[in-house]
């Protein structure tokens, strides 16, 4: 029985790195139906 997480498995990690990353947590961006971004200085 190999464990294959749940559908909320990569927004929990997310959520958490934003924690982590504090006042940068904005470069995190979501992209409907897509996924995530990071952004660089330079994007934003």
């Amino acid at each position: 029985d190999d464990y294959e997480g749940t559908d909320r498995t990569v927004d929990v990690h997310i959520r958490r790195l934003r924690k982590k990353l504090g006042h940068f947590q904005d470069r995190i961006q979501t992209v409907k139906q897509i996924g995530y971004k990071f952004m660089d200085r330079e994007d934003s």
